[in-house]
């Protein structure tokens, strides 16, 4: 009898292949795992809610299990969530654990980016896993936007309020783009509009991201930290080892959150009322994976207006728009750029230590920095009303960092990197202190050092610096702008790292082995 076949293998040349292949052990690797446990609950949970959800504007009048809302007008959107919250058994649990699994996601999927960064993670063959988990953190935040929206309380009506401003402030296309969300004068069509976006269109987008990038890392592989070869350092056995690590991890995060959910009150919607056209809630704060774009908007100064082509340019919603869009493009191509600049056509397998790439780990922190001032601007207020000082000092004090503060903190990140590396550097030349002061016969004392093992030398060992790429004139004896920019960003990757001393210049101190 002919064994069974799955996609033309047979089932144990298939289980085979799944036994002889490598996880990551890192604990970078993890964060994965907290992403897809994240991604699960908020599924099963928003399948769950579109049983009792009606996706409708229309106005309808309360009479459910809340009685100070009792006759109360309100959209058939915000009575089927009350609904759910008091009157569907285990709903509150089925909504607050979707929101927690939402509000978690988007923060994974960040370390997800930070870890692949700092590590070079991104460099060529995992250039495409790059850019596709760049965009699922993208169409992350559009899910999470487009159900933000969807109980029609007051704070997600006045969010919607600061969506129409912003549309109808873009030159040319905003009124008929504002048309087309809203679908004619506010608040118009949006949660029937909103709705299809939230669960089907982005939902199948970052499913379609996630599956991508599975078979790309399928394809390619583990890629591991530098320190030797075998499989210590190479990765874990995936069946079974690998994988009953992630499916513990697995079942804690999910556990967690849906005692979260239990617990932890969230979006209490009861508390903020119907959303009214006619009012805007005080103090209302986006949730944290939007703030940079609220905060983006407080920072512009006022009065940013142009008039040109008969039309008035509003470049307080112009300026801030451009800046984030050229920040994420940026963060998109820079494996292509690093790669450019450096000319790194080879592929890799190992990845490097943040403190071996001084350079690249400064933009990372200053990316970080320029995107934490853009969020701390969505809280301005609070911040303002929490240390008792004027709006407007927190404004300015925001708008002197978002300028100042990444070049500060690329040029502190750079020099402590390369301080890392000295003192890689000194233990490669004279090993670890063992605490051993021993005195020679003739009276002197020494220091007694233990030599690191080849494994561990091969860990913190700093890699040469890239070759210089060809850019002298070309055949006209000329040089262009993009070849004396590529020179000057060049030198600044090539002295990045910390040049081994001499010999006769080195302290000769006595060591030990192991």
């Amino acid at each position: 009898m002919a064994r069974t076949r799955v996609f033309g293998h047979r089932i144990d040349e298939v289980w085979a292949g799944l036994r002889r292949r490598r996880a990551a052990s890192h604990w970078t690797s993890l964060f994965g795992v907290v992403s897809a446990a994240a991604l699960v609950v908020v599924t099963v949970t928003g399948v769950l809610l579109m049983f009792f959800y009606t996706p409708s504007g229309e106005p309808t009048t309360y009479g459910g299990s809340y009685a100070p809302l009792h006759g109360v007008e309100v959209s058939q959107a915000f009575a089927s969530t009350m609904r759910v919250t008091f009157d569907v058994p285990g709903g509150q649990l089925l909504r607050q654990s979707h929101h927690w699994a939402g509000l978690l996601l988007p923060a994974s999927i960040v370390v997800q980016l930070m870890t692949t960064f700092f590590t070079g993670g991104f460099r060529r063959p995992r250039r495409a896993m790059w850019v596709l988990l760049l965009l699922a953190f993208i169409t992350v935040l559009a899910t999470g936007w487009s159900g933000y929206a969807l109980p029609d309380d007051m704070l997600s009506g006045t969010g919607l309020r600061i969506v129409e401003g912003i549309m109808l402030g873009i030159p040319v296309v905003g009124t008929a783009l504002k048309t087309v969300l809203f679908g004619g004068p506010f608040p118009g069509r949006i949660i029937e509009n909103l709705y299809p976006l939230h669960t089907v269109v982005f939902p199948v987008a970052l499913l379609l991201f996630v599956a991508l990038r599975g078979v790309a890392l399928s394809r390619h592989g583990v890629a591991r930290f530098p320190g030797g070869h075998g499989a210590a350092h190479d990765g874990l056995p995936l069946i079974p080892t690998a994988a009953a690590r992630s499916g513990g991890l697995f079942l804690v995060v999910t556990a967690l959150l849906v005692m979260i959910g239990a617990t932890v009150t969230v979006s209490p919607i009861w508390l903020h009322g119907p959303a009214d056209p006619g009012s805007a809630g005080a103090g209302s704060q986006p949730d944290w994976y939007t703030g940079f774009l609220d905060g983006a908007l407080r920072l512009v100064p006022p009065g940013w207006e142009i008039q040109w082509l008969g039309r008035t340019w509003t470049l307080a919603i112009l300026a801030p728009l451009a800046v984030v869009g050229a920040f994420f493009v940026v963060v998109a191509l820079y494996p292509f750029l690093e790669a450019w600049v450096i000319d790194d056509r080879g592929e890799h397998d190992v990845l490097d230590r943040p403190r071996v790439a001084p350079t690249r780990t400064g933009i990372g922190v200053a990316g970080l920095v320029f995107a934490g001032v853009l969020w701390a601007a969505g809280g301005a207020d609070v911040i303002a009303g929490v240390f008792s000082v004027s709006l407007e000092q927190v404004i300015l004090s925001l708008q002197c960092a978002l300028v100042v503060g990444p070049f500060i903190a690329f040029s502190v990140a750079r020099r402590v990197c390369l301080g890392l590396q000295r003192k890689d550097r000194e233990l490669l030349d004279h090993g670890y202190e063992t605490g051993r002061i021993v005195r020679l016969p003739g009276g002197e004392y020494i220091d007694v050092r233990h030599t690191l093992d080849d494994t561990e030398r091969m860990r913190i060992a700093v890699p040469p610096p890239p070759p210089p790429p060809d850019l002298g004139p070309d055949r006209r004896g000329t040089r262009s702008v993009a070849r004396r920019l590529r020179a000057r960003l060049w030198a600044l990757y090539a002295q990045d790292r910390v040049a081994a001393e001499p010999l006769a210049d080195r302290a000769q101190l006595p060591v030990s082995r192991r």
